[in-house]
Order: structure tokens, then sequence, then C-alpha cells
């Protein structure tokens, strides 16, 4: 893959694991926290032409982007939950692909942005009160990843994931030189 190409698939670098520790711990809760108004940021008065251009060729587009982060975050809240109330359950992978070809990615993106503002508020609150014994010990079966997830992997995931979004976003406003 050509570096240019790797930069726009990953413009903040692939996600890498750090071990616990309870400043990194504030740190991605905080980014989880504040992902939803980082995300209308990105988009604010993006019109729709704008909304419908890809970040890359052959990537989403931003209205896509957007709506694939409420997909996916609603998916991560259902699993932080099953992970602390059950044992290892197997989660229900799905083809995030075919998910932002359906009809719903077509309605305004404040549907999503409204939608992440209400799940990450529910999400944080849940999640700021967890153990060190628990982000380590409570965990989920990935079957696509033949992998078992601690919740703290699944925390460093879904703060990469979001940032990691919000910069195709950014980034693609910043090559296109819009205000």
């Amino acid at each position: 893959m050509s570096d240019l190409i790797e930069k726009l698939k990953y413009p903040l670098g692939k996600f890498v694991l750090q071990p616990f520790s309870e400043e990194l711990k504030e740190e991605m809760l905080n980014e989880i926290r504040i992902l939803p108004s980082l995300l209308e940021n990105a988009v604010s008065n993006l019109d729709e032409i704008q909304l419908d251009t890809a970040y890359r060729e052959g990537g989403w587009n931003v209205k896509q982007v957007v709506h694939h982060l409420a997909d996916s975050h609603m998916n991560a809240y259902c699993r932080f939950k099953l992970a602390v109330t059950e044992n290892n359950p197997t989660i229900k992978p799905y083809s995030e692909k075919l998910w932002a070809e359906l009809s719903d990615v077509q309605l305004p993106i404040n549907i999503s942005i409204t939608l992440l503002f209400a799940l990450h508020l529910r999400w944080h609150e849940f999640m700021h009160c967890l153990t060190k014994e628990q982000w380590e010990n409570c965990t989920v079966f990935h079957p696509e990843k033949n992998m078992k997830m601690n919740l703290w992997l699944l925390l460093g995931i879904y703060s990469w994931h979001g940032k990691h979004h919000v910069a195709h976003i950014t980034s693609l406003r910043e090559r296109m030189s819009w205000n």
C-alpha cells in the first residue's frame, strides 16, 4: 500500500493497545465522552455535495462515516454491557460495508449525531464506574477474529475508532480547503 493511501486510510495511524493505567483510562473515557461534539464540529457547515464526498478513493462518503459511527458505537455499547453481565459472551459481528449501503444512511446526519450524543452520555456513565478488575477480566468473544477481548481492549479500540473517523472528515476538509 502506498504511503498516501495508508495516510488516507489511517490518518492517525493504526490502533495500538497500551497497558492499563488510570491516566490512560481517564483519557480514553474522555475521548468517548467528547466524540459527538468533535464529530459535530467536523461536519459543521458542510453542504450535501460535501457530505456525499468520499474521504478517499474507494472509501465512504462523509455521510456514511457519520452514520457508521452511530452503528458501530451502538454495537460497542451493547458489547460492553454484555461483557459485564455475562460470562465471555460471543458477540454478533456485522457487515459494516453492507450497513453503510442501507437506506438509512440517506437520512440527515443530525439523526446519527443526536443519537451519538445520547448514546455516548449513557456509555460514558456506564464505563466510568467500572473497576480495574472489570476492565481486565470482563470479556467478549469475537468469532470473526477468533479472540477473547477484554473491556480494556474494547475501550482502546473504540476511543481510537471515533478519533480515526473524525480525522477522516477533518483531513478531507483540509485537503479540499472546506472552511
